[in-house]
Order: structure tokens, then C-alpha cells, then sequence
């Protein structure tokens, strides 16, 4: 092996003699040594010269190049076959004789330190293959080998099958959202009840409607005469049928119940009083039916009543587009009286015939599937959901997920609170075993082991904490970005702990709580919990400076109690969901700080002028006073003034000396009462109008609508 030496100038005798003697002919040298001895000089070693002790004395194979070092020499160097790394093209750097231009500094706007969640939806089934979520997913096939490997599943091929739950423990890792596809492909199907769920406006009768078809009277105690929970029955029908019925809430602060009784049901059996007609939430409640494409069975309850008229709630449900039978549609339309049970019957008859139409069926072997409709707990069981069986059957000592949370099934219940050992298809159950009490709307998934559930329930739960992250975030930019658009107004947070009897309940009063936000009040909900209030509620209140909201739990005792008037924490204690709203509603407004306004307090018209002259220097100049009248409110002397003179005005400012009677007054009030004014002006005429204007710090304005939708208008 030979060196070649690039360099400026020749390489000098000395280091040929010095390299030739220490290297000894073995053909080994350092080239960081090498450079630190000439570093003026580039060095290559070539292959095609053999090294020899002699040649090297002699100095005949170093060849000088009076060059500097070329990317394209470099190449011509290199192994045949080698990939040579690009050099980064060097830019220029100007020089700037000019000052740089002057700018206001602007702050840089606050980033998400969290990545966005994809909001992809994919469709996962049991037995789909790498392959195919690997297309669906747009990650490449070995990634996802890799991430089925780190959960403990062996791969041998991108083709073998894959169960539900590892593609959906894959497409989390990926960020993907998932929805499950169940197949009934070549399982036996065997018919089922139907799940009819009775939705309408509040107070039209839908649970009385209920106790007169299974011979109840739940209705009567409910608090308020309300119903405020989503209520699961199974009534057997005089001809021998079952059916499975859910009771929704009318009130407009449980919106999202009656959409999960929407999205589970088979049939949807509309009220409508025949007094009433057509409200708010009886088209919210089409609505929902529309959307979860469920058929829609008309109840006209309340015949029994003198001010009924049927007639007319037939013209306004097919003016809003609902296609009745008597109008050539296929909904069915049946006259109904929940006290007197009129049309009970024939209301029985269309649901049987509207379910044999749809010829209901259902897988029974097999895992089961189900939809949990509310959820609660209980102190000397712990977290109970109740859940209504889709397919399949589920059976006590099975594992399930549920939402995020995962246990094993201990005991399962009916309606009636009977212990039963299974749940078949259409059956509400209520489940015990849970590990953590799941939201209402959760799927019940049965998995293979106590591990798979394990797994599963710790992956949903990552993935819920890092979207409630960046929703936090989210609303966090957005609040600041709202505040410096409208500086001038400033707004009041009202943090707020919620405690509710189940999980539908929490929901509807968070929802209708973060409704009464406003320009000037924010209402933070820090905490959500399903159970009576207890003291870490008061110690996280305490510290955040925030108040309890009760609802439909006991009475705390007393030492909570007195523990919270002694940290100043206000507690909301109600069981009716309009009058906590309302408390809650006039609460904000006192809290609120209000908009500076100005309104006239009050005005009056000039009848005359009279003026003093020659008084004396220690009484001032002449003086002009208004004799006015008051045409509206009152006339204050501490206000500002207004000289009105065909509508444009002429002065404004402040009140000297107000009189009544000769008499120096503050005050002069009611309509037609004469007074002497003098303003810091001198240019009054006869019909001018001065306006009386008071500062005044206007509050915002709680409303409540007649379907229960509540407001707060600023």
C-alpha cells in the first residue's frame, strides 16, 4: 500500500525520513498522527502501490498536487461500489450594512406540546390479517409486527388472522380509533324481544304511559313528579309478549340519555300530549330516531282531557316532516290515555306488528355483547352498570371490558333485583365485578383472560388520558385567545365539584352546567363522581376555591357539613333538575362583574329660563336656570347631563344646583315634578329636553325556557 499527499506545496525530505524509519515497512500509519505532523496536507492511500521500506527512502511514489481538496478528486478516490455522502452546499453569508428595521415585538403564541390525535375511524373484525390493517391503518406491516410482538403475540406470517382485541391494542398504539364490527355469519339466530324505547317533551306523560302498561306507579315517586334517570323494564304484555322497555327523561338537560336510548332501541314510541302538541324535545326526539335510523311509533297520550286535540298534533308532526299513515306514510299513530288506559291495546298491537315486521333476531351462543345504559355505585357492592345484552350470552365469571375499565363478572342481576345467572339478547342486567365505575354509553366487551382484559382496559385508558389532555389544552388556547380579542370585558371563574346518584346523572348536570357559560362567567367543572359528597370533595373544593354540586344524593353529615361552612364552601343540594339549575343560574349572575353602561335615570323638558344678574362678587356671575319638568324617572344631582336640542346633543357635563321649591335638593323623583336647574351651560332654549344619565354596572340575566333549556344572557 502507497499514500498519496495532496497539498499546497511539496511534502518536505525530513518527514520522508522520519516516516520511512518509524514505520519500518509495515504498511500501517495513523492519519490523525499524520495531520497533527503536517496539516497543511491531505493524505490517501492507494492500493496499486505496494508499501516498501526502499521506495518510501527513496520518496518516487508520493505525488505532490498543488490543488485544493475537490469533491469530485475525493470520488475518483473512493472503492469502486461505495456510496459517498453529499457535502451540504455552503451559502454565502451577507453582509448587512444597513440597520436591521424596527419592529413591535410580538410574543409567540403558545403551542401544543401534545401531538393531535388522528381522528381516523377504521372498522376492526375478529380474524382480519395484518395485511388488511396494516391498509387500513397507512402503517407499514412491519411496524405492526412489531407492536403484535411487544404485546406478547406470535407472528409468523402478515397473513395470519388476528383477534378483535389485539387489532384494536395495534391500532391504539398507532393512534388510530377504532370501531368493532361483530359478524353473525353462520351462528344460529333465534328471535328476540323487541327494545322499545318512550321518548317525548317533559311532563307528556311517557312514565305514566309506562306504570299503566306494567301496572306501576313509578311516576308517583319520582322527585318533582319528573323523571331524571334513563330506566330499564321488562313488561310482559297480555298477549304473552315480551317486551323490553326504556323510560327517557323529557327534560332538556338529559339530551344525551335519550340519545343512548336511541342508539340501543329497536323502536322508538313518541309522546305527545293531545293538550300540548309538538315541543322542543319531541323534535329532539325525532331527531335522535332519524339518526340512528330506528322506526318511530306516535303515542298521542292525554285523550282523556276536555282541551285534547288530536287532530291538530297529526297536522304538526307531518308538518315537521314526519310521515304519518293517515297521511299515506308507514308511521303508526295510536290515541292513548296513560289514567284512564285508553288505547292501550291497540298501542301493543302496533309495537308487536311494527317488531314482527323487522323480524328480530339474535345470535345466543357465543360471547356476548351489550350496551351499558347507566351506571352507579354502590357502597356494599361497589360499581354496578346496567347494561342491555345485544347478542350472545352473558354468563357470571367471564372477564369483560367495559369503556376503560376491565373485571370479572360476580354476580348478575334482572331489573327486579333477582339474581340470575345469565343475560340473554334484549334483557337489561345490571353487572357487578367491575374494577372502576365505566360511563354510561360504554360497550360491554367479553374478552379471553383476566391479562387480555388487563391490557386492553390499560390501552384505552392511555388513550383517554391523552385526549382529555389535548382537550384541556385546546380549551385552554381558545380561552386565551377569546380574552385578548376582548380585553376590556373580564370574566369570572366558578370552579365546581359534581356529585351525582349514577353516571347518566353526572353527564346531563355537567352538560347543562358548562351551558351556562358566558362572556363574563366560566364555569370550571375540576371534578366528576358518582356517589353522596364526602370529605376529599370538601379538601379539593377547599383548595381550589370551588363549590359542590349535590344532586339526588343524601345529605352529607354533619361533620362535612360543618366543615364546609367553616372553609366558606357553598353546597348545592337539590333532587329536581330545574330547580338547581335555577339556584345555580342566579348564583352565576351575583357572581358575575358586570358591563359598565350608562342609562337616562331620567328626563324633563325646559318650560322657562330665568336669569340673575348684578350679584354680587361673592354670590359669582349671572346665572341662567332651567325650569324643567320631569317627563320620565328622576332627576339625580351627583349625574352626568344631557341638553337635547332636536335630537342632537348640545351639551354635555355636570349639575351645579339643583332646586325644589327654593330649596337646595340631591334628589328630585316623580313624573310631572317642577325643579330649578343650572348646568355649567348658558345656551338653554324653551323646549329643550335634558336627560338625567346615570353609570350604572349592568349584570347578565339568567332564562329559562318553558321545554327547560336554561341561559345566561350577558
Amino acid at each position: 500500500m502507497a499514500w498519496k499527499a495532496f497539498g499546497k506545496k511539496d511534502l518536505p525530505t525530513s518527514f520522508l525520513k522520519a516516516f520511512a524509519a518509524s514505520n519500518q515497512g509495515r504498511g500501517t500509519f495513523f492519519l490523525p498522527n499524520l495531520s497533527k505532523l503536517i496539516p497543511n496536507f491531505y493524505f490517501k492511500d492507494v492500493p496499486a502501490f505496494p508499501m516498501d521500506h526502499n521506495v518510501l527512502q527513496n520518496g518516487s511514489i508520493f505525488r505532490m498536487f498543488h490543488a485544493s481538496y475537490s469533491p469530485a478528486l475525493r470520488m475518483k478516490e473512493q472503492a469502486p461500489g461505495l456510496r459517498v455522502p453529499k457535502k451540504d452546499r455552503r451559502v454565502r453569508r451577507e453582509n448587512r450594512t444597513e440597520a436591521p428595521v424596527e419592529a413591535p415585538y410580538v410574543p409567540p403564541k403558545s403551542k401544543l406540546t401534545l401531538k393531535p390525535s388522528s381522528n381516523k375511524t377504521i372498522d376492526i373484525f375478529e380474524g382480519m390479517t395484518i395485511v388488511e390493517l396494516a391498509k387500513r391503518t397507512g402503517v407499514s406491516i412491519r411496524h405492526l409486527q412489531e407492536i403484535i410482538v411487544n404485546v406478547g403475540e406470535k407472528v409468523d406470517s402478515e397473513f395470519d388472522p388476528l383477534s378483535i382485541d389485539i387489532a384494536e391494542l395495534v391500532s391504539m398504539e398507532v393512534g388510530v380509533n377504532v370501531r368493532r364490527q361483530h359478524s353473525d355469519e353462520g351462528a344460529v339466530l333465534q328471535p328476540r324481544p323487541a327494545v322499545v324505547t318512550v321518548m317525548g317533551h317533559v311532563d307528556h306523560g311517557k312514565t305514566s304511559l309506562l306504570d299503566a302498561l306494567r301496572q306501576t306507579s313509578v311516576a308517583a315517586k319520582e322527585a318533582g313528579g319528573i323523571t331524571q334517570h334513563l330506566g330499564a323494564f321488562v313488561v310482559e304484555m297480555p298477549s304473552g309478549a315480551s317486551i323490553t322497555f326504556l323510560d327517557t327523561p323529557g327534560h332538556a338537560a338529559f339530551s344525551a340519555m335519550r340519545a343512548r336510548g336511541a342508539a340501543v332501541t329497536d323502536i322508538v314510541v313518541l309522546v305527545v300530549a293531545a293538550d300540548d302538541g309538538v315541543m322542543p324535545q319531541t323534535l329532539e326526539a325525532m331527531a335522535h330516531a332519524q339518526v340512528a335510523n330506528v322506526p318511530i311509533v306516535v303515542a298521542i297520550n292525554k285523550c282523556d282531557k276536555p282541551s285534547a286535540d288530536p287532530e291538530r298534533v297529526r297536522i304538526q308532526l307531518g308538518t315537521e316532516g314526519l310521515l304519518l299513515e293517515d297521511l299515506g306514510g308507514d308511521v303508526q299513530v295510536v290515541q292513548v290515555s296513560a289514567k284512564t288506559k285508553l288505547g292501550l291495546d291497540k298501542l301493543e298491537e302496533a309495537l308487536l306488528l311494527q317488531a314482527e315486521i323487522m323480524d328480530l333476531k339474535a345470535r345466543i351462543d357465543g360471547p356476548s355483547q351489550a350496551y351499558v345504559v347507566e351506571a352507579r355505585l354502590d357502597r356494599g357492592r361497589g360499581p354496578l352498570a346496567t347494561a342491555i345484552v345485544k347478542s350472545g350470552t352473558l354468563a357470571c365469571g367471564q372477564y369483560i371490558v367495559v369503556g376503560s375499565e376491565w373485571g370479572r363478572i360476580r354476580s348478575i342481576r334482572d331489573m327486579l333485583g333477582r339474581a340470575t345467572s345469565s343475560g340473554r339478547p334484549a334483557m337489561p342486567v345490571e353487572i357487578e365485578g367491575l374494577k372502576g365505575l365505566p360511563m354510561a354509553g360504554d360497550d360491554v366487551v367479553v374478552v379471553d383472560s383476566e391479562e387480555r382484559a388487563r391490557m386492553l382496559s390499560n390501552g384505552r385508558k392511555k388513550k383517554l388520558e391523552k385526549d382529555r389532555l389535548l382537550k384541556a389544552s385546546e380549551e385552554r388556547i381558545e380561552i386565551e385567545d377569546t380574552s385578548e380579542e376582548t380585553p376590556s370585558t373580564s370574566r369570572v371563574e366558578l370552579p365546581m365539584v359534581v356529585k351525582a346518584d349514577v353516571q347518566g346523572t353526572v353527564q346531563a348536570v355537567t352538560d347543562a352546567l358548562r351551558s351556562l357559560n358566558s362572556a363574563q362567567v366560566f364555569v370550571n367543572v375540576l371534578h366528576v363522581g358518582v356517589g353522596p359528597i364526602s370529605q376529599s370533595d370538601v379538601d379539593l373544593a377547599q383548595a381550589c376555591g370551588a363549590s359542590i354540586v349535590g344532586f339526588n344524593v343524601r345529605s352529607p353529615p354533619s361533620g362535612i357539613t360543618l366543615a364546609a361552612n367553616q372553609a366558606s364552601i357553598k353546597i348545592f343540594m337539590h333532587k329536581v333538575i330545574y330547580h338547581l339549575l335555577e339556584e345555580i343560574g342566579n348564583f352565576i349572575v351575583e357572581k358575575a362583574p358586570g358591563v359598565n353602561d350608562t342609562q337616562i335615570a331620567g328626563e324633563g323638558e325646559v318650560l322657562s329660563i330665568f336669569e340673575l344678574k348684578g350679584r354680587s362678587k361673592s354670590k359669582g356671575p349671572d346665572v341662567k336656570i332651567a325650569g324643567c319638568r320631569i317627563l320620565d324617572g328622576h332627576f339625580s344631582k351627583s349625574s352626568k347631563w344631557r341638553v337635547l336640542r332636536s335630537g342632537e346633543v348640545v351639551y354635555e357635563g355636570s349639575c351645579l344646583s339643583l332646586k325644589r321649591e327654593k330649596n337646595d335638593v340631591d334628589f328630585v323623583e316623580g313624573k310631572g315634578n317642577e325643579c330649578g336647574l343650572v348646568l355649567d351651560c348658558d345656551d338653554y332654549k324653551v323646549g329643550d329636553i335634558i336627560q338625567c344619565v346615570e353609570d350604572v354596572k349592568r349584570k347578565p340575566r339568567f332564562v329559562s325556557s318553558a321545554n327547560g333549556a336554561v341561559r345566561i344572557e350577558c
